[in-house]
């Protein structure tokens, strides 16, 4: 069962700010304005804007963080943090996402339950309220479910945006959207942060079930023998080293208003645990392989939010899930397998596991009826030697839909860079046995593996996100705790409504 991840009520208010009443009032801070700008905010905190920047303890540098104790006896909240933003002109939505972040981690690790944020943003006043409830439910995310005992930290219950004057009914649709799109972002980490021998293909597919049925939205099961009926050998071939059988999860999302023509198709690796199978991985840094179902969380929670946010595109979901484990029966180096394509991989390497089962699960999409798609996994270590931890990577074709799916990314605060895809990497996954290889050697790593996905695309619009930098900090951020990120729910969720359909 899910924590309620997405459940923290958040409400907008206005009015006299020493009237609001929490126990911590967030609000930004800029590098570059004057005095006369904080003044009344100044004076309540007897004085301590002042002093501070006078003294260089407050410069307004990006996530420095100052603490003050409220002066003036009449206010209803008695503390307040002050988040430096850097300067007005890089203010948008990203950084207020991230400035929000930095007060919601903050507030999380000084127990505080009742949050105030102070939006004092200079752009589009529905965005960038969007963007700040994210960060701040982001950012207040603590996976505590396997910790007997944790005095770290309290949950916040409420969560209040604060404005000078009443908001329009834009603004506040807007930040109801936030609410979700972050709920489900960290419903994601949820799925992502369970270890292996809890969350099995067959754990992650009961998971499935409860959070993306709804109204709308059907999710059906695909066990052993139909997983064999579609003749998905690729998945078969990984699954087969382990005890825990696949499963293949699809999530139909049918609104009664449908646009006929398009079906938007989401599909997402979701390898529970990935060994390598027999070219096992070396010990050092494999417990983070639980997180290699990254891409199929991030599908099952946007398919959850779109199931809520109603567009009015059809969308089919599918999570190829499997454990990739070196038992007796596990695929060897130099196995020949067949897609459910009907093309035929010669599997050089056990631990570029999950590009076969998402090339089935392509195909199978297709079979269901998606007109475009989205594919997303931590699929390659080249991506992060290529782009790090600050940017997926977006690979696809044709170029049109990449850069659709890349504004719609940008937007969404998610950042992805296109790779490129000239067909001579292509020449790379060539085989004298079978139709292709499934590695392409060392070189462009990142994009062979994209090529690969290609030809499992049935000439479609498709695009690929490579999430093996972005899925998982390793360290915490100013606005973000270590552990799983849920990249790419925001992004997902939000391609039924601005992609030009």
């Amino acid at each position: 069962m899910h924590t309620g991840a997405d459940e923290t009520p958040v409400r907008c208010v206005f009015g006299e700010l020493g009237e609001v009443q929490a126990d911590l009032m967030c609000a930004p801070v800029f590098e570059d304005e004057g005095s006369e700008e904080l003044r009344s905010l100044d004076a309540a905190l007897g004085g301590s804007i002042n002093r501070a920047r006078a003294s260089g303890e407050l410069r307004g540098k990006t996530h420095e963080l100052f603490f003050a104790d409220v002066a003036t006896p009449t206010w209803r909240t008695r503390r307040v943090l002050l988040v430096g933003a850097g300067t007005r002109a890089r203010y948008d939505t990203s950084r207020a996402r991230t400035v929000a972040g930095a007060a919601g981690l903050a507030a999380r690790d000084r127990r505080v339950r009742r949050l105030v944020f102070v939006c004092r943003a200079a752009g589009e006043r529905a965005p960038m309220a969007q963007a700040a409830v994210e960060g701040v439910l982001l950012g207040a995310f603590r996976d505590t479910r396997f910790k007997s005992e944790d005095n770290s930290s309290s949950p916040l219950i409420s969560v209040e945006l604060y404005f000078g004057e009443d908001v329009a009914s834009q603004t506040r649709a807007a930040v109801e959207r936030g609410v979700l799109l972050a709920g489900c972002s960290n419903l994601a980490r949820e799925l992502t942060n369970e270890p292996g021998n809890l969350f099995t293909p067959r754990v992650f597919a009961d998971r499935a079930r409860e959070l993306a049925s709804g109204p709308h939205t059907t999710v059906e099961v695909l066990d052993e023998q139909a997983i064999a009926a579609h003749g998905m050998g690729l998945l078969q071939g990984v699954a087969q080293g382990s005890v825990e059988p696949p499963r293949v999860i699809v999530m139909r999302y049918e609104p009664e208003d449908a646009v006929p023509g398009p079906v938007l198709g989401l599909v997402g690796k979701g390898v529970t645990f990935d060994s390598g199978g027999l070219s096992i991985k070396t010990a050092d840094g494999m417990e983070r392989m639980k997180r290699d179902m990254a891409g199929g969380g991030a599908v099952v929670c946007a398919m959850r939010a779109i199931g809520r946010l109603a567009p009015s595109v059809r969308v089919i979901g599918v999570v190829p899930a499997a454990e990739n484990m070196p038992g007796g029966r596990a695929i060897r180096p130099g196995d020949v397998l067949t897609a459910a394509n009907g093309k035929r991989v010669e599997v050089l390497n056990t631990d570029a596991e999950g590009r076969l089962i998402l090339g089935d699960a392509l195909t199978l999409a297709q079979r269901f009826g998606a007109t475009h798609l989205v594919d997303i996994a931590t699929l390659t270590g080249a991506c992060v030697v290529a782009l790090g931890h600050h940017a997926s990577g977006l690979l696809g074709a044709p170029d049109a839909w990449v850069e659709s799916v890349r504004q719609v990314a940008d937007r969404a605060g998610e950042r992805v860079w296109p790779l490129p895809m000239f067909e001579e990497y292509a020449e790379q996954l060539q085989s004298e046995t079978a139709d292709l290889t499934n590695v392409g050697g060392r070189p462009g790593g990142a994009i062979t593996a994209g090529m690969f996905l290609k030809a499992f695309s049935g000439g479609l619009p498709w695009a690929h996100l490579d999430i093996a930098g972005t899925a998982w900090y390793d360290t915490a951020q100013p606005h973000h705790t270590k552990g799983a990120t849920g990249v790419g729910v925001r992004t997902l969720a939000a391609l039924p409504f601005e992609v030009a359909w």
